[in-house]
């Protein structure tokens, strides 16, 4: 079911933004433990964060598929972008956030030691997990016309 539109636009977005973000930080921090401390020991860490981001593609589009379904509120193309984009904010915050706390080392020292092969396909991860909801929300316009459709037909529908 869909959020119903209230509160600025402003609002919903970031609301939108939060959600998404919080779901893919979520599942992806454990993605990330279960990487570091079970597969990179085994093939590498070049591979481990390689093999992470198939994983990874789906979770994006499953959690841009699910917000882009839930908050109807968020309607234009436009929004859509803000909310790719805020959530990315929030999830560079959260990732050197982690790197400077966990890892006790400096955002300069974090950025300098990412393996330059799984550090470009991680970027271009960035960029597809920030254009997601943008690119889904047709379907989810689609699929919520149909919900609407079936509801509004079931009430009338005589045999």
């Amino acid at each position: 079911m869909a959020a119903k539109p209230s509160g600025p636009v402003p609002g919903r977005i970031l609301v939108a933004a939060g959600a998404y973000f919080g779901i893919v930080f979520g599942i992806g921090f454990v993605f990330g433990l279960v990487r570091v401390a079970l597969v990179a020991p085994v093939i590498g860490e070049r591979y481990a964060e390689l093999a992470e981001m198939p994983f990874m593609f789906v979770v994006v589009t499953l959690a841009a598929r699910f917000v882009v379904r839930r908050f109807a509120g968020v309607r234009t193309r436009w929004q859509w972008v803000a909310v790719g984009v805020a959530a990315l904010a929030l999830l560079v915050a959260a990732e050197l956030l982690l790197a400077v706390t966990l890892a006790g080392r400096s955002v300069a020292s974090y950025l300098a030691a990412r393996d330059p092969v799984s550090g470009l396909v991680y970027l271009a991860m960035l960029v597809v997990f920030a254009a997601m909801p943008c690119l889904l929300r047709r379907a989810g316009a689609r699929s919520g016309a149909r919900q609407s459709a079936r509801t509004a037909s079931c009430g009338t529908r005589t045999t």
